[in-house]
């Protein structure tokens, strides 16, 4: 990126101050920033300035600062670094953006950029002899598929041609830029095929109304079939008509066997009869014994070790784990080996009672 810096003295205007329609289009974008963030306006502001001079002078970036409390070297950050922002003088009535993208450049951007040298100025950024226009080469504008293309303010103009371009040039000169229409200017709506809609030409194929439409003409052509249909159907003889096979009635394979009426199989409901509780306790599986101790070990599968849920817990280390040599001697036996010092030890006591 090229090194953006502010016009010459010379060319800054004294002061600067929003006219009417501005400063309250100025309030209404501060108030859409919470409070204490204020100064995140200043983006907006600063395009409010560039629509109403035409370019952002230093002016512009001190009192829009100073508007939102902000230091003005924040200000100046803001509008030296986003290329939106004129920073020097630029054509009165039209400032010409040609895209130089690669999209644009494979479709004769470069023939567009010949034109404006030749009908406003050679280089970028200079204003022709009335000051009226300027133009010069920026990023991709966005509308690829309509390349090349131009813009001019806010508005885009697309699938262009050299001799198109010329005419609007020569229409912003002459004052006229309010007559061209913006978009493509081939004929085409929007993006749509150069050579013209190929599919989803009529709307009626989408539509709600005509999807209902055809759905009830399917359904009353296929039940006026039925009769017909029926009447032309051979009748198979009634010797060889094959009996229906008997209903088959639910498994009860995955019903448990307990003593509850709901699932015990002694009892089959609705029924009046009921079975005695004898048999309906001959016919359930009689509940395991509790264990505590079972109870209180969780399954393997859980922990992958065998282990207790309640009261002091022994940790689990697996029989390969390493230990010190000294960690291998029972506490016990290794206290009352410290209690008997070996004879060959220099530091045992003697028995003699000190003088």
């Amino acid at each position: 990126m090229s090194v953006r810096r502010l016009a010459e003295a010379s060319l800054q205007p004294a002061s600067f101050a929003f006219n009417r329609a501005n400063a309250a289009a100025a309030k209404q974008w501060i108030k859409k920033y919470p409070k204490g963030r204020e100064q995140s306006a200043i983006i907006p502001l600063l395009m409010l300035a560039q629509e109403q001079e035409g370019w952002v002078t230093k002016a512009a970036i001190e009192t829009i600062s100073d508007m939102l409390g902000m230091p003005r070297i924040r200000g100046l950050e803001v509008a030296t670094f986003y290329t939106q922002y004129q920073l020097n003088p630029v054509g009165t009535r039209a400032h010409i953006q040609v895209c130089g993208t690669t999209p644009c450049m494979l479709r004769g951007s470069e023939a567009l950029m010949d034109v404006c040298r030749s009908k406003i100025h050679h280089d970028q950024f200079h204003t022709n002899d009335k000051g009226t226009l300027s133009w010069e080469e920026v990023e991709c504008l966005g509308a690829c598929v309509n390349a090349p293309m131009v813009m001019i303010f806010k508005d885009t103009y697309e699938d262009l041609t050299p001799e198109r371009l010329a005419e609007i040039i020569d229409l912003y000169d002459a004052g006229k830029g309010a007559s061209v229409t913006p978009g493509p200017q081939n004929g085409r709506i929007t993006s749509e095929p150069a050579s013209g809609l190929t599919t989803l030409k009529s709307e009626k194929a989408i539509l709600k109304a005509t999807r209902d439409r055809e759905t009830r003409a399917a359904t009353k052509a296929a039940k006026d079939a039925e009769p017909a249909a029926a009447a032309a159907a051979p009748v198979p003889p009634a010797a060889s008509a094959a009996p229906a096979p008997a209903p088959v009635a639910p498994s009860n394979a995955s019903k448990p066997k307990t003593d509850a009426v709901e699932t015990s199989p002694a009892l089959k409901s609705p029924s009046a009869t009921k079975v005695a509780p004898a048999a309906e306790r001959g016919a359930s599986v009689a509940a395991p014994l509790h264990s505590a101790a079972n109870a209180n070990k969780a399954e393997p599968q859980v922990e992958d070790v065998s282990k207790q849920r309640k009261g002091p817990k022994n940790k689990a280390e697996p029989a390969s784990a390493f230990k010190a040599p000294e960690a291998k001697v029972k506490p016990a036996k290794a206290a009352a080996k410290a209690a008997k010092p070996s004879p060959g030890n220099r530091s045992r006591p003697t028995g003699k009672k000190p003088v």
